[in-house]
């Protein structure tokens, strides 16, 4: 399957109490034609994965409200939304309006992506931001039958990109892949509600010391 494709597939699904950043428009926060540019971001980030190679492929469990709902990206806020587009030379463009807002998440998995000089694609087993029904700025865990859907996207992903490794960021996305993956699984802690430590120490361990990792991610939290 072309990017183009896995993209366009993507942008289709519908699924209820689900926010599809890359099919549909937040009425709140979005700029006009969010979905759209939110969608081309993606397809190019894929594109120059899938050309380049992506040596490892960082899964977690679906995208929030603060952080991939608005950006498209998992793993990532307004803040280190342009630097995640750099990494694979797509320009950014913000899909939201109004300042630039903040993800625990994000932040701390970019303290480490910040000194990680390696091709790392960052991705959920959800690829969409489920939400509790009628509030829509919510998160909640994906369903079982939600999973399923996402495994097939994430199957798909892993065939064009070809990572050496994939690391589960938590034990959600590590269950999954140990399904899912076709090659090296690494289970990681995921960095938040007492996780940063361990999240810290096992990245580490993966890609060695990590200078400013735990500065950053500290001072960015005050």
């Amino acid at each position: 399957m072309s990017p183009t494709r896995f993209v366009s597939e993507l942008a289709a699904l519908r699924i209820a109490d689900c926010f599809n950043p890359y099919g549909e428009q937040c009425p709140i926060f979005d700029v006009s034609g969010a979905a759209d540019q939110r969608r081309q971001i993606l397809e190019a980030i894929v594109a120059s994965a899938a050309s380049r190679g992506a040596r490892a492929l960082w899964v977690g469990r679906d995208l929030g409200h603060r952080g991939g709902r608005r950006t498209g990206l998992a793993f990532t806020d307004d803040l280190s939304a342009p630097l995640h587009t750099a990494r694979w030379g797509v320009e950014f463009k913000a899909s939201t309006i109004g300042p630039p807002v903040s993800e625990r998440t994000a932040t701390l998995v970019w303290s480490v992506l910040r000194e990680v000089d390696d091709a790392v694609f960052l991705w959920n087993v959800f690829p969409l931001h489920p939400f509790v029904r009628d509030q829509p700025l919510s998160n909640r865990g994906h369903t079982s039958r939600e999973r399923g859907v996402g495994e097939e996207f994430l199957r798909t992903l892993i065939g064009l990109l070809r990572p050496e490794i994939v690391y589960g960021i938590g034990a959600d996305a590590s269950s999954t892949l140990r399904r899912v993956a076709q090659c090296e699984v690494v289970s990681v802690r995921h960095p938040s509600y007492g996780g940063q430590s361990l999240f810290l120490r096992q990245m580490e361990d993966a890609y060695g010391p990590l200078k400013f990792a735990s500065r950053r991610a500290q001072s960015s939290l005050l």
